[in-house]
């Protein structure tokens, strides 16, 4: 009897420090052993966002034990392990540092293969994980670094559909909530405000809806929002309401719109597919909000609507060991020990940088 495939995995690509064992059956089901998770929001939340340096530091001092703990909590040693999995990035470079550095000396004593994983294949694979969805499938990667529409054909197959050309959708979430007074991180905090706000109140802008291509952009209506709080200055509590709840409401509906027109164009394009799905990851997937809008919009063209538990849509070193079982399990080849991590990693190596990335291109 074949026995099932067991990893390691590591994430330290931003201001979580993970540790996590998974399993993979030979039916191809996922079993999640052990998910340990450090978060650094006191230490960062004094500043209104994440401090490489502090990042960094905290890893080192954490990682050890957390990958203990995981070891422990999954009952097993190294020397059970099929391989080991590190986040190689994107993300801060000094944080995928201590992760990757971590992987490989762990990987070389215990003789084992690595898998230097991209932290947002670890997203996009997380549904086969959760759900067992099959190819091809739609996600949305909705974080602070990322907002992307991407075509998953398969694993290491990726195409680009839409991405933000300027901020990112959790951005704009966590700038709107320090412009207003509001604790970091932004997003939960908008969201609680706007319980109590008027949605209607402020006409924000809803950028690039109408148009035939699949990107987004936020900058303007963070701009928006800016503009509308100097104007009414000083704020009162509903005014802070009022104005995250049309913000939110903003968001909800250039949503609507952009995801709307890639659901019918993956329609298009795979007709044959029995059961289309759109899957929705990153840490902004913790919105209620949205999620209702995503699952309306999902309904309407007969999609499914798949959303991971909340602690799998946000950094977690189960998809990054998911992600490397899944090479493992096609026999992909393992990565040299002098892989270096990389601070930008499209998952889609041949979408055409679009104007407002910069010089260096898009982070992914």
């Amino acid at each position: 009897m074949v026995r099932p495939l067991r990893i390691l995995g590591i994430e330290t690509s931003c201001d979580e420090t993970a540790a996590a064992v998974v399993l993979r059956h030979p039916d191809g089901r996922g079993e999640i052993v052990s998910d340990v998770v450090l978060s650094q929001l006191e230490e960062h939340s004094a500043y209104g966002g994440v401090v490489p340096e502090i990042a960094a530091r905290a890893h080192v001092e954490a990682l050890d034990t957390l990958i203990e703990e995981a070891l422990l909590r999954a009952d097993v040693s190294l020397a059970d392990v099929d391989a080991i999995a590190a986040t190689s990035g994107p993300g801060l470079i000094g944080g995928l540092l201590v992760g990757l550095m971590t992987g490989k000396a762990i990987a070389r004593a215990a003789g084992k293969p690595l898998y230097a994983v991209n932290h947002l294949e670890g997203h996009a694979l997380t549904a086969r994980l959760t759900d067992g969805l099959s190819f091809p499938y739609l996600m949305l990667l909705v974080s602070g670094g990322h907002t992307q529409l991407i075509l998953v054909r398969g694993v290491g197959d990726y195409e680009r559909w839409g991405t933000t050309i300027d901020d990112a959708l959790g951005e704009a979430f966590d700038k709107t909530a320090k412009l207003l007074g509001l604790p970091y991180p932004g997003g939960p905090a908008v969201e609680k405000a706007a319980l109590t706000g008027n949605p209607e109140r402020f006409s924000f802008p809803r950028p690039l809806v109408g148009e035939t291509r699949l990107d987004f952009s936020f900058s303007g209506l963070k701009t928006a929002v800016r503009q509308a709080a100097t104007s009414i200055a000083p704020l009162t509590q509903q005014d802070i309401a009022d104005i995250c709840a049309s913000f939110q409401n903003a968001v909800s509906r250039t949503l609507k719109d952009r995801i709307g027109r890639g659901l019918a164009r993956f329609r298009e394009e795979f007709g044959s597919v029995a059961k289309p799905a759109l899957v929705v990851a990153g840490g902004v997937a913790a919105n209620q909000v949205l999620r209702g809008t995503l699952q309306a919009l999902c309904d309407k063209h007969k999609f499914d609507f798949i959303a991971p538990p909340l602690r799998l849509c946000t950094d977690n070193a189960a998809m990054i060991a998911w992600a490397g079982l899944e090479r493992l399990a096609e026999d992909l080849p393992s990565d040299d020990l002098a892989t270096a991590p990389r601070s930008r990693w499209p998952l889609d190596a041949k979408a055409e940088t679009l104007v407002g990335f910069g010089k260096r291109g898009a982070k992914a």
